[in-house]
């Protein structure tokens, strides 16, 4: 890959033409068309994300003289440069210039750049960039790009992946699943965690309709020109949700839900009762892991280990070893009651205190309680064989 160091493109060269899309969050073309400013492979524009301070910043930095670190154009024709790194700062530029933010001025007061006193406004267009001009093959620039990003704001696994399957399927899956002001976003994030920004909708709609092999599945679709297939699939995960879980909770974002719908979709609930379960689970003190609840429900109310049912203190256990064992040594057989009652070698055996684990006498999930009373003592081997029973 070949480099070429410039150094006379002032900050009004690379505004002229500014274009900044806010519903997808990203700026699109400066240097007067005919520079790229977020090409596909780039990620979207974050440093507006929380307070803003990131792209505050890059204009304190331009009027204090900082030095911005170098900028990286890859030269795509004669005519055509699009941003290989430098893009967030770029971008901060131009919305600044264009009035999209303003900085605090010594006072604390809010300053636009329309609002700014000239000789401030000057010195912004005046300042000079040191920016590479690089040319090489689509890989070489790739393989660039990821090695120049390693530092600073990491890239995302998802950020990679549109760098490396950069194509019609990802320009239309941004467009859709990486839009901000979506407003079906507000729906999604019951259900998953991230940001739009940071690829995370779309990573997620990616790894459902891929069974989790996200880069294959990107490979493959490249160059489609729709995403029809994707979208399809994640709004039907979606729908599934939402139709049998009517009640939103806090604990359902982030849970696995692409492979819960390959899973249980094809199984009938109702929705009333569900909604019923939920609630009288989320009122249990003894369920300690709330996230577990919905997989519970849709297996079956079977699978305790999914709650983190409360176990036995240890003082119970103790209290209870001691009881049963006393008691079964006079009648000389096994204290652990499974065993007492097999034929194998075992049925007089005393096992010790660490080699038995408590119980539920009336299991849990049929009403029993983590109390003395429900409380035996089993050998490691028949606590593990006798389940939920």
């Amino acid at each position: 890959m070949k480099t070429i160091l410039k150094t006379e493109i002032t900050v009004k060269d690379i505004c002229v033409g500014f274009v900044y899309n806010e519903l997808e969050g990203k700026g699109l073309f400066g240097l007067n068309g005919k520079l790229t400013i977020q090409p596909e492979y780039q990620r979207n524009y974050i440093y507006a994300e929380g307070d803003g301070k990131r792209e505050m910043a890059v204009i304190e930095s331009i009027l204090k003289e900082y030095p911005l670190g170098l900028i990286y154009f890859n030269k795509v024709s004669n005519e055509k440069l699009e941003v290989l790194d430098g893009q967030q700062r770029i971008t901060s530029i131009g919305r600044f210039v264009n009035d999209k933010f303003a900085i605090k001025d010594k006072n604390g007061m809010e300053q636009y750049f329309s609002g700014m006193a000239e000789d401030n406004q000057a010195k912004i267009w005046k300042t000079k960039l040191l920016i590479y001009e690089c040319k090489g093959g689509e890989s070489e620039i790739k393989e660039w790009f990821e090695t120049i990003n390693i530092a600073g704001v990491p890239l995302t696994s998802q950020e990679l992946l549109n760098a490396i399957y950069s194509g019609s399927f990802v320009t239309l899956g941004k467009e859709e699943f990486s839009n901000s002001q979506n407003s079906n976003i507000q729906k999604w994030s019951a259900y998953i965690k991230g940001s739009a920004n940071r690829q995370d909708y779309l990573e997620c709609a990616l790894d459902w309709a891929s069974k989790g092999n996200i880069g294959g599945y990107m490979s493959s679709h490249r160059y489609d020109k729709n995403i029809t297939e994707l979208k399809t699939h994640f709004n039907s995960v979606i729908d599934w949700i939402s139709s049998v879980f009517v009640d939103v909770e806090s604990e359902m974002c982030g849970l696995e839900w692409g492979r819960l719908y390959e899973k249980y979709h094809n199984k009938s609930y109702n929705p009333a009762k569900i909604s019923i379960e939920v609630q009288k689970l989320y009122g249990d003190s003894y369920v300690k892991n709330r996230k577990g609840v919905f997989e519970y429900i849709l297996g079956g109310f079977v699978d305790t280990k999914l709650l983190n049912v409360r176990v036995f203190e240890e003082s119970i256990k103790k209290s209870t070893y001691k009881k049963q064992t006393i008691q079964t040594e006079k009648k000389e057989i096994s204290n652990c009651p499974y065993c007492a009652i097999g034929h194998e070698v075992n049925k007089n055996k005393i096992w010790k205190f660490d080699e038995m684990d408590a119980d539920h006498v009336t299991a849990w999930s049929k009403g029993g309680k983590t109390i003395a009373k429900n409380c035996e003592m089993l050998c490691k081997t028949h606590n593990r064989a006798k389940g939920n029973r």
